[in-house]
């Protein structure tokens, strides 16, 4: 939290006489409430809930890549139990800058690998277990594939993220808690020191069994002071507390996302029991109302990823070669997660050869193409003229031309707090206002389709907020027909 309690007394006070636009006091990702509060108050400064620096790079990011690669790719297996001969790993024509290159080109800017995967085998040549590349025939045994991806994500201007699974089903310390802990620490620290900046740590809750058949009990609060104290600019993802996980794997975020919630990570008995007050879980549907707000006692930054997979698996098969998604379903992915303020991790699983297959690659180059055609040219005169806007207010705009329209985005200004509620976007056609479309929460950046239209000017009108909402950018744009 960025400021103390008194700070949070003083903005009360502020916002009980009118002045919220000059209590210029915003609180960094967390903020727990006094007792004293109203259901009032707790709804107005849930306003004044911020990113922190590296969250509001994250979301500006928007198209992110998982890249699943290891062992599973050469077994057909979607999760490997441990025991997995590491001479099975041979790529047999490498390339990471395939990879990066063909991603990049459609538009992602981040690069998520999974450096380790519930098998336990680690890509890059450890100094915790035997079970790693260094093991394998591939590169003589000296090969290293988190250092050839982040140097082609280096090269070619792309951030770089790294997923390690806390679940390990062939380290034969799993299930002893001091131990395997430590075997993870160094893990981290490993992957976290060898390679140069690091922007996003990826990992998942999973826990079952090991090889010895006991389960784990993770130190997340160690796991998080290795990451602050390496990585201070990297995000920690899904059991990390800078990122949520959306709460399906299918790339559909929901219509109402609030990036201020009360739920956050299920790392101490303090959250989860908090959370299992309040009946919270990623899958819920509702994660931000008035009425939550009021019932919570702390507030997080905690906003919303989407991941979902280019093919029915997460790792490649080659049976699967023929159900790569179409374009169409990826489009259907982007305007449900971009453009329902969420970031999108897209999935796209390298071969055999240890290169992206040529339907995917076509694929990403389709949907980049795609996704630029809608973008390219900003058909409003005005959209980027920021304002604020109070429950009630409205502002048109201009459209160029006669221009035909099928697509609208609104954007807030979220260093300011996510503020907006509910708005309807109007279109002046044939000489009166003609509904276009409406919505909830609008939040980093909300798109909406809509028929093709030819208004003259757009008219925004935001029914309800939480405070005086900082809207940043009004857009229309034409996307081509995918039929």
């Amino acid at each position: 939290m960025k400021r103390i309690i008194p700070a949070v007394l003083l903005l009360v006070a502020l916002l009980a006489v009118g002045c919220s636009q000059r209590a210029n006091t915003y609180f960094e990702k967390k903020l727990t409430f006094p007792d004293i509060l109203t259901s009032d108050q707790k709804v107005k400064l849930a306003a004044y809930i911020v990113p922190t620096p590296q969250q509001y790079a994250w979301q500006q990011l928007e198209l992110t890549a998982f890249i699943h690669f290891g062992m599973n790719t050469f077994t057909g297996r979607e999760w490997g139990d441990g025991t997995e001969d590491p001479a099975l790993f041979l790529p047999t024509d490498f390339n990471a800058e395939q990879w990066v290159v063909a991603l990049k080109q459609a538009g992602f800017k981040m690069v998520i690998l999974t450096a380790k995967h519930h098998d336990g085998f680690c890509l890059w040549p450890t100094q915790t277990t035997a079970h790693s590349v260094a093991a394998s025939p591939w590169r003589n045994g000296q090969g290293d594939v988190v250092r050839e991806v982040k140097e082609a994500c280096d090269k070619h201007e792309m951030k770089f993220g790294i997923y390690l699974s806390p679940w390990d089903r062939n380290a034969a310390r799993y299930g002893n808690k001091t131990k395997y802990n430590n075997l993870y620490t160094s893990q981290l620290t490993e992957l976290l020191t060898q390679y140069g900046e690091i922007h996003e740590i990826w990992f998942d809750g999973a826990n079952g069994e090991g090889p010895n058949g006991r389960v784990q009990e993770y130190d997340w609060s160690r796991f998080y002071h290795v990451i602050d104290s390496l990585q201070p600019k990297a995000v920690k993802a899904i059991m990390g507390d800078d990122v949520r996980w959306v709460g399906n794997e299918e790339g559909l975020g929901r219509e109402t996302e609030w990036s201020v919630t009360p739920l956050n990570p299920d790392i101490n008995e303090s959250i989860l029991s908090e959370n299992e007050r309040l009946n919270l879980s990623p899958t819920t549907s509702d994660l931000g109302s008035r009425e939550l707000i009021t019932d919570a006692k702390t507030l997080y930054w905690y906003p919303s990823e989407v991941d979902v997979s280019i093919r029915p698996g997460w790792f490649y098969h080659e049976d699967e070669d023929d159900q790569v998604k179409s374009l169409q379903e990826l489009a259907e992915i982007y305007f449900r997660s971009v453009g329902m303020n969420s970031v999108l991790l897209l999935n796209v699983p390298p071969d055999k050869r240890g290169r992206l297959h040529d339907t995917d690659v076509e694929r990403l180059r389709q949907f980049g193409n795609w996704i630029s055609s809608i973008f390219q040219d900003e058909i409003l005169t005005d959209g980027e003229i920021a304002w604020k806007a109070r429950s009630g207010a409205y502002k048109e705009y201009m459209v160029n031309g006669n221009s035909v329209i099928n697509t609208l985005l609104l954007q807030e200004d979220i260093r300011k707090g996510q503020r907006v509620e509910s708005f309807k976007v109007e279109g002046w056609i044939d000489e009166s206002w003609t509904t276009l479309a409406e919505g909830t929460t609008i939040g980093y950046k909300r798109l909406l389709r809509i028929s093709d239209v030819a208004p003259s000017k757009l008219r925004i009108t935001i029914h309800r907020t939480r405070d005086d909402a900082n809207i940043k950018k009004v857009g229309a744009y034409y996307a081509p027909s995918l039929e």
